[in-house]
């Protein structure tokens, strides 16, 4: 049964305590065992866990436990709310540890080596460090410039493929529409 609610067993110690359901039905719901239910009710199992309760949480109506609570061979039916996962999410800026922030400047070195096309300030978002030493390190004048190492950001984990690619293809765009403004002002000269 997948339709399990979320936190089973939190579920079940709160429909034990604040319903008069079986603890069959109790268990089907909460996709337990009846033994794990009747243990909940005698104290002997889910010591400590704090009750959750489905109702606030919207996968049960009181309703249906009411229609339950009043039929023995009646099953409680979940909510199902489909909760739509947005793949827009902002992108949630996530802490680099001190012993890879050595990384980031190799990164874009990497990206400075690898993909010349990308602007100074594409690199500095795509890895996370500052335009200007993205630009100094393009120039060679990086304060640590002899020490680094071009590592592959994408392999360090510290963007994706896809965030790359969506960079190039903004580049290339970019590219193209600079050709056609340069070839227009030599038109118009």
């Amino acid at each position: 049964m997948s339709n399990a609610p979320l936190m089973p067993m939190a579920t079940a110690v709160w429909l034990v305590e604040n319903t008069t359901l079986t603890f069959k039905q109790i268990a089907n719901f909460c996709n337990l065992h009846e033994v794990e239910i009747q243990g909940i009710a005698d104290g002997e199992v889910a010591k400590g866990i704090m009750a959750y309760n489905p109702i606030i949480s919207g996968q049960l109506t009181r309703e249906e436990i009411e229609l339950s609570s009043k039929d023995e061979s009646r099953a409680l039916q979940i909510k199902n709310t489909d909760i739509e996962i947005s793949s827009s999410e902002k992108k949630i800026k996530k802490y680099i540890p001190l012993s890879k922030r050595q990384d980031k400047p190799d990164s874009a070195l990497w990206l400075i080596k690898q993909h010349s096309q990308l602007k100074d300030s594409q690199i500095a978002k795509l890895v996370g460090i500052t335009k200007n030493s993205v630009t100094s390190i393009r120039n060679k004048s990086y304060w640590n410039y002899n020490n680094l190492n071009p590592k592959d950001p994408v392999a360090m984990n510290l963007f994706t493929q896809k965030d790359i690619v969506e960079a190039l293809e903004k580049a290339e765009r970019r590219i193209k529409r600079e050709k056609k403004e340069k070839e227009k002002a030599k038109k118009a000269i």
